[in-house]
Formats: structure tokens, sequence, C-alpha cells
């Protein structure tokens, strides 16, 4: 099928795109949902759906696959929160639809790629916007067992930093910019102990991806201060 993937910077969605293609798809387009950046607080919304922290690297991203890219700004909140979802006008959901419809209108795309793992939540509202498009949702990763994906994710050759932290035993001056590989042992004894997701899919961190296999270029980060990271080069 051609497929567009939904994409935030991070692991999980990258590793699901080459699921993908390891299957037989081929990525022809990205798609990703950024906060207003005429708000305040523009860096990271307080949203059930999308990861948008790093959204500023995001172009270089698609520049680094060197494919196209659809943004959208994300107008909606969370609503509608309930175990199922019905179209709901001013949720944060339509804002994904139209977006998608966007992509299927130009792409004349058969499949979404999706990096979600464990959040019914989310696993529920694409489904339900893939299904008004007539769009195959394509979830790789769906119920994986973390541990063998994060392990997996490393030996894929997939180089994401963490960029940012939101769990007892991680702490922002030690962790960010650490690379998977790096943090790989730590989030083990993590999970072990305070029962840590180590793919993050409690919210316990975020990731970018810098390189992967699927990159034409990689990602170098010029200046960071892994609390306000905002340049980028590819």
């Amino acid at each position: 099928m051609r497929v567009a993937a939904l994409i935030s910077g991070g692991k999980d969605s990258c590793y699901n795109m080459m699921q993908c293609i390891a299957a037989g798809h081929q990525i022809v387009a990205l798609a990703n949902l950024r906060p207003d950046e005429n708000q305040e607080r523009s860096d990271e919304l307080d949203s059930y759906m999308y990861q948008t922290v790093g959204h500023q690297a995001i172009d270089f991203y698609a520049e680094a696959m060197a494919l196209p890219l659809y943004r959208r700004t994300i107008r909606g909140r969370s609503l509608d929160t309930g175990r199922e979802y019905t179209r709901c006008e001013g949720d944060e959901v339509e804002d994904l639809y139209e977006l998608l419809k966007l992509v299927k209108e130009n792409e004349e795309v058969d499949g979404i790629s999706v990096g979600a793992i464990l959040s019914d939540y989310q696993r529920v509202r694409v489904e339900n916007v893939c299904k008004r498009l007539n769009l195959k949702p394509l979830a790789y990763l769906w119920q994986r067992n973390q541990e063998d994906l994060l392990r997996e994710m490393i030996a894929a050759n997939i180089q994401a930093v963490i960029i940012k932290v939101a769990a007892f035993g991680l702490d922002p001056d030690k962790h960010l910019g650490r690379t998977l590989d790096e943090m790989e042992p730590y989030l083990l004894e993590l999970s072990k102990k305070y029962g840590v997701h180590v793919c993050g899919e409690g919210g316990e961190y975020e990731t970018f991806t810098l390189d992967c296999p699927l990159f034409k270029k990689k990602i170098i980060v010029s200046y960071a201060s892994w609390k306000d990271c905002q340049n980028y080069s590819c």
C-alpha cells in the first residue's frame, strides 16, 4: 500500500515506518500535528493524543527522509474522552481527521502508519478517523512487549535522544540528550523498581530521532541546552 506516516519525531513512529516497509508498503508522505506557536507555552500541549515536544525540528525530519510533509495546527481540545469516540466538533481528534483528509487528497494513500504501543485511547481515535476516510491503520508495535521493542529499536540503529522526562528516577539534568542505547540499562532498572514503561508509554519520557536507516541525512543538534532545544540542522 501507499502509506502516510503519522510522526511525532519520536522513536515509535519511526520504528513503525520501518515495520511498514519491511511488510512491503511504501511510505510516500509524512503527517504531523503541531501546537499553535502563537500561544503561550507552545512547545507542548496538554493533549491526550499527540506528542508535540520537539515539533520545531519536524521539518528537518522530513528533509532527512526526503518526503513531503503535511502539517496542521491543533485547534481542538480533548472533549470526548470516553472509551469510544463519536465525531465531536472542537475535539482535537477532528484536527487529525482534517490532516489525513488533506494527505489522502494529495497523495492517494491507502494506509496510515501509527506508532501506538499501548494507549487504547489513541488507538480508538485513530481507527475512527481512518474508518471515516477509508484508510487502513498500520500499527505494528501495538501491544508488543516493550523491553523487546526497545531492544529491537536499538538494534535497528534508530538514533533517538530523550527530549523530555516525567517520571520518578529520570532527571532532566542527567538524562536529557541521552540516547536509547545509553539509557536502556537504566530504563530496565527503573521498570523493575518502579514499574516504569521502558518505551515511555506511561508518559515517562519522550524522544526525538536524529538518525535511522530510513534517513538520507542525519539530523545534527547544533546547539542544545536539552531543556529548550530548538536549533537543528540536516
